[in-house]
């Protein structure tokens, strides 16, 4: 369960490090997207590449995620993420240089490598170091550090970054990289006070088990089992409806500049949520918020397809589970009788590498629904009927903690 130890003054310093390592994995993981015309041009890509380049990093972490959290249960968070987060710095630079399709993808491949050593490593230093209420707003808070990596890059990129690169692409992926080089770094500073490193020798004595018998023990228990499942459910929904926004916006008739804006509401309710839900979901009322969140995020397609005076609703449920889900299913899991100091990195590596297949398949089956009816009406009942059998499996994952 969790971890009894009091409180100590310095995990507001090891919040703050792992915010700047996640706000530069949402920067660098969206920086190329603004920059796709520009780089397809000059490496003279074809379309069909260039898509194959951004979705290189996603698949390799589906692959990773779980060799990643053993990695991380034996040498610790404070090395792993440092780890993790050179990686992505070195992912960044390397786009910069990439000189044809080869390089680029096997660039942009790299951070899937090194985004699970910081996903995984993330919640493992909330455990070990926030207990109660602060553990929720600490969550929400490192997870709004990403939100706000990928707004300012998708926004910033193509305006401020490239005039003053001089309009030169590769200087701006370069510069996201060294961004993502000084976070590094700051990390391992800040993760090498006395009090981690005591922190780290304590976990060091517990040696794990072997990690065929960690994984093995972490699936025989039902409540785990349906974390996991809500885990794919849970990206497949995020991925799928916010990839698609935009265009489902422009195809219900909005211009495609006010879809792009009316596409962002989610965004910012989405961190507004993330710093207040965390914080109230304590265990007596986990539940309810959850239940509370998957209604919402059941609502969400549903008042977009209907469009009128629903649509804006719509967009604000979608934010508010957008924002917050994925962070209370993550609590819920950390706090299981089978999740102790030893399994954490290799239960995390297992939430994200369920959520990550759902989060390739999300868009995917949005496209193909599209093309099958010609529309989107089907893929959004469908994106809802999805969430119908989330809140079944809370009653099942409610009987399973008890």
């Amino acid at each position: 369960m969790g971890d009894e130890r009091a409180p100590h003054p310095h995990r507001w310093a090891m919040l703050a490090g792992l915010w700047m390592v996640y706000f530069c994995f949402g920067s660098t993981a969206a920086a190329i997207a603004p920059l796709v015309s520009r780089i397809t041009t000059e490496l003279d890509l074809s379309h069909t590449q260039m898509g194959s380049i951004l979705g290189a990093w996603q698949l390799v972490y589906i692959g990773a995620a779980i060799p990643c959290g053993a990695l991380l249960d034996r040498i610790g968070p404070r090395r792993g993420l440092a780890l993790g987060a050179l990686v992505v710095a070195l992912s960044g630079i390397l786009r910069g240089v990439a000189s044809n399709y080869i390089t680029m993808l096997l660039a942009v491949g790299a951070f899937g490598i090194g985004g699970p050593l910081v996903s995984v490593g993330a919640p493992t230093v909330i455990r070990d170091w926030f207990t109660g209420r602060e553990r929720g707003l600490a969550m929400g808070i490192y997870n709004m550090g990403q939100s706000l990596g990928t707004i300012g890059a998708l926004s910033l990129t193509s305006s401020i970054g490239l005039a003053l690169a001089g309009g030169d692409w590769r200087k701006v992926l370069i510069g996201y990289g060294i961004v993502a080089l000084a976070a590094a770094l700051a990390w391992f500073a800040i993760s090498s006070h006395e009090a981690s490193r005591a922190r780290e020798r304590q976990q060091r004595a517990a040696r794990p088990a072997a990690s065929s018998a960690q994984y093995l023990e972490l699936l025989r228990a039902p409540a785990m089992r349906t974390v996991l499942y809500l885990a794919v459910g849970t990206f497949f929904f995020g991925h799928a409806l916010n990839k698609w926004l935009p265009e489902i916006l422009r195809f219900g008739g909005m211009a495609p500049t006010s879809a792009g804006l009316w596409a962002s509401i989610p965004v910012v309710i989405g961190m507004i949520g993330a710093l207040i839900f965390p914080r109230l979901a304590i265990p007596e009322r986990r539940m309810k918020i959850l239940a509370a969140l998957f209604l919402a995020q059941l609502l969400a397609p549903l008042f977009i397809e209907w469009g009128g005076s629903t649509l804006i609703a719509g967009l604000i449920f979608q934010g508010l589970a957008r924002g917050t889900l994925s962070v209370v299913v993550v609590l819920v899991m950390m706090e299981l009788r089978e999740v102790d100091s030893t399994r954490m990195g290799a239960a995390a590596g297992m939430y994200f590498t369920a959520g990550e297949i759902g989060g390739v398949l999300g868009p995917l089956t949005i496209g193909t629904l599209y093309d099958a009816t010609g529309g989107f009406a089907a893929a959004l009942y469908f994106l809802a009927a999805l969430c119908a059998w989330q809140l079944l499996l809370l009653s099942r994952l409610r009987a399973a903690l008890r």
